[in-house]
């Protein structure tokens, strides 16, 4: 395993990091035993893994809980508290009363990275207002390290709330979609390389690359709209220049490198249900760079593109 320091944080992480939530949930959401989404992260864990990411919302703390008891010193836990959107906004009350219960459920005293999640454009100022202070005061008390916040990327493709976020001096750890065809978190690593915020890299890889025929799909869509090139229509793997002898195994293993390898990601987050996925997964983050002519060729053809492959879990759309 790789590990580098987080951010400005004294957090010495893996670069490869395990997320517990998203479409599978360490395959809770594919039907699989607690027991064997527990044995799952521990041999996350024995490949060398030591960040985990999970959430309140994911419904797997408890999960993870269990899978880190008596590993506690080997172990990067990132969770969150939902700050709601709407006319749905978490209260400070509520807000807190989330921490108390992931430190519970974690079997934990106290957590390494604690995250709004999904801070909403249009509930920013109310989340500065009202639950910063909040999380900074239980911060105080010793309950988490370092205080971080995840956007919303199907409602938010151009990173608003994370522009604003990074130049706030209570972010020390964000978490951002970034992937080959969505390149657009390039402008937040600037301001974050120079602050030493910890970037959190989701989305590396969802169904977008994952589901057979829908990255052609998308693709083709693209180009009737004009955004991409009319020749990638003729292309039966728009992203088969990447498969070569010298390049990439796979399109999943192209999209983890492409994002492990490019300057201000610091953990590449992947979920998985299946132990066989798992290991290809490590895999591809420990893997060498992609060939800087392949880099230089999906930036080109596709470093314009916003908010594709967003989709969040259970709310697919049918492309």
């Amino acid at each position: 395993m790789e590990y580098t320091t987080l951010g400005r944080t004294d957090l010495r992480v893996s670069v490869a990091g395990l997320g517990c939530g998203g479409f599978s949930r360490v395959g809770q959401r594919a039907g699989k035993s607690e027991a064997e989404s527990v044995s799952l992260i521990q041999q996350a864990l024995d490949l060398g893994v030591n960040f985990i990411d999970t959430a309140a919302a994911y419904e797997t703390e408890t999960i993870v809980g269990k899978a880190i008891a008596g590993r506690r010193d080997e172990v990067v836990i990132s969770t969150k508290a939902t700050t709601g959107r709407g006319d749905n906004l978490a209260s400070p009350d509520a807000f807190v009363a989330s921490l108390d219960a992931s430190l519970k459920k974690l079997g934990v005293d106290c957590i390494d990275v604690f995250q709004l999640h999904g801070i909403a454009p249009d509930a920013y100022d109310y989340n500065i207002d009202h639950l910063i202070p909040a999380a900074l005061k239980e911060k105080e008390k010793g309950k988490f390290k370092h205080l971080g916040v995840t956007e919303v990327p199907p409602l938010d493709a151009h990173h608003e709330s994370l522009s604003r976020a990074i130049e706030e001096d209570w972010c020390e750890v964000l978490m951002i979609a970034y992937h080959v065809l969505h390149q657009s978190a390039r402008k937040i690593f600037t301001v974050t390389r120079e602050k030493g915020i910890g970037v959190l890299n989701m989305f590396a890889v969802r169904v977008l690359f994952s589901e057979e025929g829908r990255l052609k799909r998308v693709v083709d869509s693209l180009v009737a709209d004009g955004q991409l090139p009319r020749q990638l229509a003729q292309e039966e793997e728009p992203l088969g220049f990447l498969l070569h002898e010298a390049g990439a195994r796979n399109i999943i293993d192209a999209a983890y490198r492409y994002c492990r390898h490019t300057e201000g990601t610091d953990v590449i987050l992947f979920g998985t249900g299946n132990p066989d996925h798992l290991r290809a997964n490590v895999e591809s983050i420990l893997s060498p760079p992609l060939p800087a002519s392949d880099v230089e060729r999906l930036n080109t053809v596709f470093g314009s593109l916003v908010d594709v492959g967003l989709d969040a879990p259970g709310n697919v759309k049918p492309i």
